[in-house]
């Protein structure tokens, strides 16, 4: 019993490394890997790569052939039971001869949870469910919030001085950190569906909020521009190649038809939401994007935008890069405004954390 369980979480591993490939590029689905293993050796392996094509346990066996005939087949999450952008893969399971199925967790999708499962069994088939179910679950936080919410996996990005400065009184921020950790948060960008910064941050830092270089499997997130009252020069970096790459203007102010026509003439799509406390309503803006299908969201400044999604309970996750410079002055931002907590007892606590360091710099990770 020990050599098998032991067995099926190497297999699992193998299962989530492969899944691991397609990171950031299968939204809105999960990423998922599978793998086909008989008399001990792996005959096939497979993973999803996009949204519309093949399904991991789909494409392991059509590599395994026959060799899948009496085969246990490892997947990180229950295989789908019904028809969707492909057809369900619980029918090819069956159809393929597999005797075991080895799950990390079920499916939170309503159209499945536990329904494949069930007609696996049903046709004979042993399921065990429940292998690495941390690292599965952990794998898939974005999907399994979407899925179960209808909202985005929220990430707030900052980076900051020892000293908690995200920019000097003057506003200069270029850079705060090291090459190392830009192109770490390059590669993060990657990996999500859309960053989203305040109007502030556009005017003042310009940024284009793309993906730099573009390697291959590398992709540029949608741009989220959360707008206040005052409007933005259509000469802003973040509006570069609005109508090829998305470009979502929110704001809780009705725009003029020459502010409305100038946007919509570069490909900008523009969200009327309403207000909430004299600002765009966040919860509301999630909502939405969840329609839109965006799964996954990094908020990358400024440091109302970033109080106020964690006011709301929005934030996931937090992503901290910190750096070894003392800027200094009671006049300089740091990564979260408003007024704060009065009280410490109402602190928001950092769960599951870890720490990375890249080059001088220090990135800090955690759940919320």
């Amino acid at each position: 019993m020990l050599l098998t369980r032991e067995f099926d979480q190497h297999c699992m591993r193998l299962a989530l490394d492969l899944a691991c490939k397609s990171d950031g590029q299968t939204s809105p689905n999960p990423v998922v890997g599978a793998v086909v293993v008989k008399s001990g050796e792996v005959v096939a392996k497979g993973y999803h790569k996009r949204a519309g094509l093949p399904h991991a346990e789909i494409i392991a066996l059509n590599k395994a052939g026959s060799k899948a005939r009496g085969a246990d087949l490892y997947v990180n999450l229950e295989p789908c039971c019904h028809y969707g952008r492909t057809p369900p893969c619980t029918e090819a399971i069956i159809a393929a001869g597999i005797k075991r199925v080895v799950l990390g967790i079920r499916d939170p999708n309503r159209l499945v949870s536990g329904r494949g499962i069930r007609f696996l069994r049903k046709q004979g088939v042993e399921v065990v469910n429940g292998v690495l179910k941390r690292d599965c679950e952990k794998l898939n936080e974005p999907f399994i919030k979407y899925i179960t919410t209808g909202r985005p996996w929220v990430i707030l990005k900052s980076a900051f001085s020892l000293d908690g400065k995200i920019a000097t009184r003057t506003g200069d921020s270029r850079w705060i950190t090291g090459s190392k950790a830009r192109d770490y948060v390059h590669r993060l960008r990657s990996r999500v569906d859309a960053v989203l910064v305040g109007a502030e941050t556009v005017r003042v830092d310009d940024p284009q909020l793309t993906v730099r270089p573009k390697k291959k499997g590398m992709r540029n997130p949608a741009r989220v521009i959360v707008a206040g009252k005052r409007s933005i020069s259509i000469s802003a970096k973040i509006f570069n190649n609005a109508h090829k790459e998305r470009v979502i203007y929110a704001t809780s102010s009705r725009l003029s038809l020459v502010q409305k026509k100038k946007l919509q003439k570069i490909g900008v799509e523009i969200l009327l939401i309403k207000s909430k406390r004299g600002q765009v309503d966040l919860p509301l803006l999630m909502d939405k994007l969840g329609k839109m299908e965006i799964t996954s969201i990094m908020i990358e400044g400024g440091s109302e935008v970033s109080s106020n999604a964690l006011k709301e309970k929005l934030v996931d996750k937090v992503i901290y890069f910190l750096a070894p410079k003392i800027i200094g002055g009671k006049n300089a931002p740091s990564p979260v405004g408003g007024q704060g907590i009065a009280k410490i007892k109402d602190f928001i606590q950092v769960k599951d954390m870890s720490v990375l360091q890249l080059g001088c710099d220090l990135m800090i990770e955690g759940n919320i």
